[in-house]
């Protein structure tokens, strides 16, 4: 468990742009703090200045208590004032001095979260090409980070991403924010921008915040790992973040690809839960973990070789049951008409167009899955006298359902009628 400051702040009276600023990311280790109420309208209260860090650019809002109060809003008002949205109306005036207690479990997560992705941003630096910041978000089990990129992330990439991002906490690199000019910043080579998403960090016009991921303490040339305009609030040093585990990838629109991660104490369960899923697929199989890969392949491969014989097997069986099936001569031509059990529709029509004018001129069989359907195939030679979707078209007409088709080919379905009182029809 992270130990926070429990320093009580108090301030002197500050410049109305100072009472703008998030000090919650200039400070973010502050837990408690003593502040003046600038405004005190039923539950909505504004202070002078507060720790409480206001919702903006992915990184939720703070928890905690305010005059005594659970705080369970705060955000910025459209001049930039911090405004906290309380559960109840506090029993404190306009200029009393009040004691705000962020949410030490709360505040300590969202530091870890939103570093962390500012770590799998950087790794994305090693791995991904033509790499772009197209936001993200920190929720109560999982942060997302989309990347704009042209590499396509498929399991090695995001691996790769998981092992570097580890790597990177592993190593305690130093993360430090600091106050640059606009100009400067943007002249700098690797700073990630992204205005819609980080709200505020533009919000002075000469003035950006910039927060970076710093090299390996003691390497000769060391290189930043990352860094970004960003308004959050962050740990000191990457070793802070915890496990970090990735948990997949998606695509939300074009161009974009979105990673989700565990942080900290969530991914330790992830990663729990994994495990105890892995050893026991590993038993199932009757192998090692490392060997689940070879053997699932080799069931894979067992599997379609079986399903494949299968699948002759079945078309043998039905084939002989089309041949045994009766027949009648109509118009001179030959009817093989009746009933096939243990076959769906969809099985039936994949075969019966090939035995069409081989096992009889016309092939026209009834049967049950879900509710009666009937198949209707007819010769090449034979199409000229018989259709198909004629043949199914009276069917339906007798018996309701739909259905229809080609002059070779047709079925239909949803037949109020037992399969054998639709055979003996069609012999008719």
């Amino acid at each position: 468990m992270r130990t926070a400051a429990r320093t009580t702040h108090t301030f002197p009276d500050a410049h109305p742009r100072e009472r703008m600023a998030q000090l919650a990311a200039l400070e973010p280790d502050v837990r408690e703090f003593e502040a003046t109420a600038d405004t005190v309208d039923g539950r909505t209260v504004v202070l002078d200045r507060t720790y409480f860090y206001a919702e903006s650019g992915g990184q939720p809002a703070d928890r905690g208590t305010l005059a005594g109060v659970p705080v369970e809003s705060v955000r910025k008002d459209e001049d930039g004032h911090v405004v906290h949205e309380l559960a109840e109306a506090p029993d404190a005036d306009e200029g009393d001095r009040v004691v705000g207690v962020v949410d030490d479990d709360f505040r300590t997560y969202t530091m870890r979260a939103h570093t962390a992705s500012h770590v799998l941003y950087g790794a994305g630096r090693h791995v991904l090409e033509e790499l772009g910041y197209a936001g993200f978000d920190i929720g109560e089990e999982k942060v997302r980070v989309d990347f704009e990129t042209t590499t396509d992330l498929d399991d090695s990439v995001l691996a790769e991403l998981e092992r570097l991002v580890n790597r990177a906490v592993w190593d305690s690199r130093a993360v430090t924010w600091e106050e640059v000019p606009v100009a400067e910043a943007q002249e700098r080579e690797g700073i990630a921008f992204n205005t819609k998403t980080e709200e505020g960090v533009m919000a002075d016009d000469e003035m950006v915040r910039v927060v970076t991921v710093g090299p390996v303490e003691g390497e000769a040339d060391g290189v930043a790992w990352d860094a970004a305009a960003c308004g959050g609030t962050h740990v000191s040093n990457t070793s802070e973040i915890g496990p970090v585990e990735l948990l997949g990838r998606s695509n939300p629109g074009e161009g974009v690809t979105r990673v989700e991660f565990a942080v900290g104490p969530a991914a330790i369960e992830r990663r729990h839960r994994v495990r105890q899923a892995t050893d026991a697929t590993a038993r199932a199989l009757g192998t090692s973990v490392e060997g689940m890969a070879d053997e699932a392949e080799r069931l894979r491969d067992e599997r379609d070789g079986l399903e494949a014989e299968l699948a002759d097997l079945r078309g043998q069986v039905l084939r002989s049951r089309l041949e045994g099936l009766e027949t009648v001569e109509r118009d001179g031509r030959t009817w093989a008409v009746g009933v096939v059990s243990g076959f769906g529709p969809n099985d039936v029509g994949d075969r019966l167009g090939e035995y069409a004018g081989d096992v009889a001129d016309v092939l026209a069989v009834a049967g049950e899955q879900g509710s009666t359907f009937v198949v209707v195939a007819v010769g090449d030679d034979a199409t000229d006298e018989v259709a198909a979707g004629d043949v199914v078209g009276d069917v339906t007409d007798a018996f309701g359902g739909g259905g229809g088709g080609a002059a070779s080919f047709a079925q239909g379905g949803g037949l109020d009628a037992d399969p054998e009182d639709v055979a003996a029809y069609l012999r008719e």
